[in-house]
């Protein structure tokens, strides 16, 4: 796991949020966390990346693709399912990196694929005849530049 850390920089969850229509002055300037942290629909992934020790290898050059579940995602999860996760470091790190993928990966490209590889060493399901879904997780927000990748912004979080 660590080795894979290493060795691929880190940028899962997809696109940021519905509130996020000045996404454009990030460009260029601010790394994947840094728009994830200015915005308040993502304080439980930040919460998340810090308890997974994932904060340094998501401020790498990447470039990273991350699916990025809303507090609304993390919300509909089984009550005391995040509290368990924040204290399980390394289950919380297999969820999060599942969400990871190498690369930038547009939402024009990601409707062409049927699946991508995850940082963690899944494989993600990607439908685009109904709009864009990822494993059944529907992008509700796609392209949120970052300096080292793309955020799309998903409703539901990713279990592998």
């Amino acid at each position: 796991m660590n080795r894979i850390l290493k060795v691929i920089p880190l940028a899962v969850v997809l696109v940021l949020v519905a509130g996020i229509a000045s996404a454009g002055k990030y460009a260029g300037k601010s790394d994947i966390v840094d728009v994830a942290a200015s915005n308040d629909s993502f304080s439980t992934l930040v919460t998340a990346i810090k308890a997974a020790g994932l904060v340094d290898t998501l401020k790498s050059d990447g470039p990273f693709t991350v699916f990025a579940p809303t507090d609304e995602a993390f919300a509909k999860l089984p009550e005391g399912t995040l509290e368990s996760l924040l204290a399980d470091k390394e289950k919380l790190t297999q969820i999060l990196t599942y969400h990871v993928v190498a690369g930038k990966v547009s939402s024009s490209q990601a409707a062409r694929l049927t699946s991508a590889t995850t940082v963690q060493g899944g494989n993600l399901a990607i439908d685009s005849s109904n709009g864009v879904t990822i494993n059944g997780a529907k992008v509700i927000q796609a392209d949120i530049a970052a300096s080292n990748g793309v955020i799309h912004v998903i409703d539901t979080v990713l279990i592998p």
